[in-house]
């Protein structure tokens, strides 16, 4: 009987279903895992490694974390950003599973005082992904193991699935079709900075402009985006001579990390439209970032053409949304227009004609969460005068945020309500995410 097992029938407990288990498909690295040599390993951790993995591809979990505690070890899923527990394992059972992940993603089994980090290729459904295998030693001698997925297929790719409005877009293209100025996407670590970045990319108008990226693209496809390989001889600015040279329009460049880049970035600013991201805890911080390191207000100011940060909130599973009709004075409190007939949300108990009360029946598509996968919701900096002479004027972060919102600028509870509107998420997402909307 396999460890995640999922019963196919709550009246035979004996019978389980079936299901397919993930396919392992070697180390990203390249290195060959030594089966053979470990064979007790692989009798005692492979399938279960398997049916790990395959139970988090199944309840689409963006991260699994199996965590020593004592004698156990707790299996934990994040989907949608949210935390759910699984099931646990044994002591030997967790160690078991652990190490084999650890063989077949190329990494060293001997090694458990130290954190370890590698990459394996996986099928699951006829889909492939990759896992990024991490481990951190704890205390006990234990290890803690992290499964990072990253789905090849069926990503989100463009400015629709990340969930941009039309005016946004408009914004992109017309930030990046003026040949000049850099455009950022930012937002704190791991929150899906490079993500919106690859966005604005794809909301650049390919067609029409000669767009070339310095970065590596990975397995994202970028419709009419020609690589440029830089040479080994070259640094940052001299490879950005080179792009103008073959008359690009716009070039896709590595992340903002230090002010020897941001330097760069800002003297070729006037030649050719720049885009990239950056970590920061939003537009305003990121800006006075970018003035500490280039070390002139008005060149940022100037430099700029907008910047854009991105949250993500789930949305409703479309299968078993319940709708409902709103209050008129709840409209009036978020801001949602008085003529809205009709909101949505998760299923919740109701009482029939008979005043008997009905529970909402099961969903499969969602595995009864009520949510089913992530939206993007956005916030906007654009350099208007009044945001330039806030900049130019040494404004901190605070005062360019008031300038920005006082010239209505898109905040993330604006675009939100935008999706609620639409039945895509719920007013109980949003006060969840902004306690209490804003």
């Amino acid at each position: 009987m396999g460890l995640f097992s999922r019963r196919a029938s709550e009246d035979d407990e004996d019978e389980e279903e079936e299901v397919e288990l993930v396919l392992f498909q070697g180390a990203l690295n390249g290195k060959e895992p030594n089966m053979k040599e470990n064979q007790r390993l692989v009798q005692a951790g492979l399938n279960p490694a398997k049916e790990l993995v395959t139970d988090g591809l199944s309840r689409r979990a963006e991260t699994i974390r199996l965590e020593p505690k004592g004698e156990r070890a707790q299996v934990a899923f994040l989907v949608d950003g949210m935390p759910y527990a699984g099931g646990k394992l044994t002591k030997p059972q967790g160690l078991a599973v652990t190490q084999m992940l650890k063989l077949l993603a190329g990494l060293d089994i001997k090694v458990r005082n130290q954190p370890q980090s590698g990459g394996l290729k996986a099928l699951w459904n006829d889909l492939p992904y990759e896992l990024v295998i991490q481990t951190k030693p704890q205390q006990d001698g234990s290890e803690l193991l992290s499964i990072k997925v990253r789905p090849l297929k069926n990503q989100i790719v463009t400015p629709d699935e990340l969930g941009m409005s039309e005016d946004l877009k408009k914004k992109i293209r017309e930030w990046t079709s003026q040949h000049k100025g850099l455009c950022l996407a930012v937002g704190a670590a791991n929150t899906g900075v490079t993500t919106t970045a690859f966005g604005m990319l794809r909301g650049v108008d390919c067609y029409m402009f000669q767009v070339h990226s310095l970065r590596d693209l990975g397995t994202r496809e970028v419709t009419n985006v020609t690589p440029y390989a830089a040479l080994a001889e070259d640094n940052l600015e001299q490879t950005l001579m080179r792009v103008v040279r073959v008359e690009s329009d716009c070039v896709f460049v590595e992340p903002v990390t230090n002010a020897e880049i941001t330097k760069t970035l800002f003297t070729m600013q006037s030649q050719i439209a720049l885009l990239s991201e950056m970590v920061a805890k939003d537009c305003a911080s990121a800006i006075v970032q970018l003035v500490q390191w280039v070390g002139d207000a008005s060149l940022v100011a100037n430099g700029l053409m907008g910047l854009i940060n991105t949250k993500l909130i789930r949305k409703i599973c479309p299968e078993c949304k319940q709708a409902y009709r709103p209050n008129p004075k709840l409209l009036a409190k978020v801001g949602l227009p008085s003529d809205t007939k009709t909101l949505y949300r998760k299923p919740v108990a109701t009482e029939n004609e008979q005043g008997e009360v009905e529970e909402p029946d099961p969903c499969d598509k969602c595995n009864d969460t009520g949510n089913l996968g992530r939206i993007g919701i956005f916030e906007c900096v654009e350099m208007s005068d009044g945001v330039k002479e806030c900049i130019i004027g040494g404004g901190d972060a605070n005062a360019i945020r008031t300038v920005a919102r006082k010239e209505g600028m898109l905040t993330f509870s604006k675009d939100a309500l935008r999706h609620v509107a639409k039945g895509v998420t719920a007013l109980e997402e949003l006060q969840r995410v902004f306690k209490p909307v804003a």
